[in-house]
């Protein structure tokens, strides 16, 4: 399963997410952002991708939002905070090292030729201990026959990479990060009709409760781990000077022999 690369995918990815059921996936997914961008705080946000509604900055309390877009570069709608929008992929940002407080991926995952390097990628433009939310779909979910059924015909979201958290989480702790939380929603099945997919509500309920990790998407928030120095005990230890006896450090230069009769003559004095 492969999606086409470049604008056509993200094209059908922000479509699919203005039509059911990609409208109401959507809507869960800002619920939980309004639940987690609040409580991060710094001077810089960087969302990487475009792929709907930029309304979830709003939502936070960082006052400068910066939108990676590589299809076009537009000034914000009226009514939408000041942002700065740059062309650009993920895997090589144009970016300055330590410099972003917090990094949005919005399935950006999914739709990139190489996930490990856009993660290397947020890692180095973070500064220590600011964080990053990533949004992905489960692949372990009841999705996943939707997407054995329509990936093959290269139609986004099923032709994605779908990453599991559980792995997501390992690549990011062997990048340096620390994991906040990671929370899975959104447990009805991805259907069309409007009235079937309102009456299906209680299974986010049903699914919460009790089989949580079947959730269609995930938020993974993580915290860039500061770099600590340990001192190290040296290993070697200074030799103490040895000590001379004061009578005979006169004699120090002094032959063997020499050394011998220096001391009879000083114990004949006694």
């Amino acid at each position: 399963m492969k999606c086409e690369p470049g604008i056509v995918t993200r094209q059908r990815m922000r479509a699919w997410f203005t039509h059911i059921p990609g409208r109401w996936f959507q809507a869960e997914e800002r619920a939980r952002l309004r639940e987690i961008l609040p409580t991060l705080f710094g001077y810089h946000l960087l969302q990487l991708g475009d792929l709907y509604s930029k309304e979830c900055l709003n939502i936070s309390r960082i006052p400068h939002c910066i939108v990676q877009d590589p299809d076009r570069q537009a000034a914000p709608p009226a009514g939408e905070r000041a942002r700065s929008v740059f062309r650009g992929e993920p895997d090589y940002l144009p970016v300055a090292s330590d410099s972003i407080d917090v990094v949005l991926m919005p399935h950006t995952l999914e739709f990139t030729q190489d996930p490990h390097q856009v993660l290397r990628e947020a890692e180095r433009v973070l500064i220590a201990e600011g964080h990053v939310v990533i949004l992905g779909f489960n692949p372990w979910s009841p999705w996943m026959l939707w997407r054995l059924a329509l990936g093959w015909r290269a139609r986004p979201p099923w032709c994605g990479h779908f990453i599991r958290a559980s792995r997501l989480r390992d690549w990011l702790q062997l990048l340096g990060f620390d994991i906040v939380s990671c929370e899975r929603y959104f447990y009805r099945p991805p259907l069309s009709h409007k009235g079937i997919m309102q009456r299906l509500r209680f299974l986010d309920r049903l699914g919460q409760r009790w089989c949580p990790l079947f959730g269609a998407g995930y938020v993974v928030v993580a915290k860039k781990r500061v770099a600590t120095l340990t001192p190290l005990k040296s290993s070697w230890r200074s030799r103490r000077p040895r000590m001379v006896a004061p009578e005979l450090a006169g004699n120090s230069r002094l032959g063997p022999a020499e050394r011998i009769g220096a001391s009879d003559r000083e114990s004949q004095k006694d």
